[in-house]
Parts: structure tokens; C-alpha cells; sequence
């Protein structure tokens, strides 16, 4: 059976945007004469919205409330400077989203990124998309792997969930899914492995964006 609408992640599913995460949680713990870490070990501190990377960056004596919420607040000033420097869509992403585009599929981003920079990056980086939903991590507001995000989503575009794929790279996005009663899909080239999303019951996984549009022309099933 076909499915009627489509939700995203966004870093290490639409966007690359690793290197200006790392980069800008570097440069915050350098500053304050801290340790940093190597772009790749940020693979696994992302995924679960800007505080818990800056947990996960932070010596584990640095890490009472007030200390996090201090390197964050540094963290989101860097990073508001330089969000584009280095992030750049995945190869094929802006040809999927233009065929989506075509066809009229509803599309939305779910993402733990902080709203501000998650609408800034899809402005930036697709302009000639319109995404019926954009909903980033706001306070004291759900954030994946609670469904509210993606129901709230599907709510918005006015389909079920069981007519949605949500397609990400990482085991938040796929308990996210399953939570949602959603169709859980994985793509090999984000920021975490193919086996991470299998265990996590990714339905499928696609090697290139193209692949996604498998779903709504009923050629792919759960």
C-alpha cells in the first residue's frame, strides 16, 4: 500500500551538518580549557537535542545543571556564527525532494535539533521545498523519542500515522516510529551504523534517497 506523507530527520538525514556540530562544541570546551574530541566520536553525542550533546561532550565533573546550561548557551552562540560553514545536503536529497514536491506528497522535518536552527538550516539549504511541517526541539516540549513530535506532525498534515514513513539515521528515529505506529525507515549514509537501525526495527533501509520514493508508488511494503 502506498503511504500518503512523509517525516525527516534532519542532521545525518537531509544534512551532513557533523562537522559544524563538532566544530562548535570544540571550540566551546577549548575555550573554557577543556578536552575536546575527534569530529567522528560526535556521531554518537548527537541525536538527542543540543543539551545531551553538551552532556555527552562534557567532562563528568562539569556536568551539574548549571555548568551544562552556561557550555550550551556558548555552544548555541557558536553555532548560531556558523551553522553553514561546513553542512551541506546529502548527495540526491534535493532530487528527492523535488520529485516529493511534484507529486504533492505532504512532507515534515521531526527533529531534536533546536527550532531555531533547524528552520534557519531548511531555509538555508532548500528554499525551493515548502515543508507543511517543521517542528525542531522547543522547552519543555517533547522531544523524539516521545512520538508526541511526529503525531503532532502527522496531526498537522491531516494523515494517519500508519500512512507515514519516518525516515532517519539513528535509533531514536526508529523508536520514534514504531512508538508512532509509523513505518520505521533507515538510511545508510547518516551518522550512525546500518546495524544500530536494524536493532532499533528499522522496516528498511535505503542506500541513496531515491530509494525512498519506493513507498509511494507501492512498490515497497513493511
Amino acid at each position: 500500500m502506498p503511504m500518503k506523507a512523509i517525516l525527516f530527520d534532519l542532521d545525518g538525514t537531509l544534512l551532513d551538518t557533523l562537522v559544524d556540530l563538532a566544530d562548535a562544541a570544540n571550540r566551546t570546551l577549548d575555550r573554557a580549557g577543556l578536552p575536546t574530541h575527534p569530529v567522528g566520536a560526535y556521531r554518537y553525542f548527537v541525536g538527542d537535542g543540543s543539551r545531551m550533546l553538551m552532556t555527552r561532550a562534557l567532562p563528568e565533573n562539569h556536568c551539574d545543571p548549571a555548568r551544562i546550561d552556561a557550555y550550551l548557551a556558548r555552544f548555541k552562540d557558536d553555532y548560531g556564527r556558523n551553522w553553514k560553514t561546513a553542512t551541506r545536503p546529502y548527495p540526491g536529497i534535493r532530487d528527492l525532494l523535488a520529485d516529493l514536491t511534484r507529486r504533492d506528497i505532504p512532507r515534515a522535518v521531526v527533529t531534536n535539533k533546536p527550532h531555531r536552527f533547524a528552520e534557519e538550516c531548511i531555509h538555508h539549504f532548500f528554499p525551493d521545498t515548502p515543508f507543511q511541517v517543521i517542528r525542531g526541539q522547543k522547552d519543555h516540549r517533547p522531544r523524539k523519542p516521545d512520538p508526541a513530535p511526529a503525531l503532532e506532525a502527522a496531526n498537522r498534515m491531516q494523515v494517519s500515522p500508519p500512512e507515514c514513513i519516518l525516515v532517519g539515521d539513528s535509533d531514536v528515529d526508529m523508536t520514534t516510529a514504531i512508538a508512532a505506529g509509523m513505518v520505521p525507515v533507515g538510511v545508510a549514509w547518516g551518522f550512525r551504523s546500518v546495524e544500530e537501525l536494524v536493532e532499533a526495527g528499522a522496516s528498511r533501509i535505503v542506500s541513496k534517497p531515491q530509494d525512498i520514493l519506493k513507498w509511494f508508488d507501492g512498490s515497497s511494503t513493511r
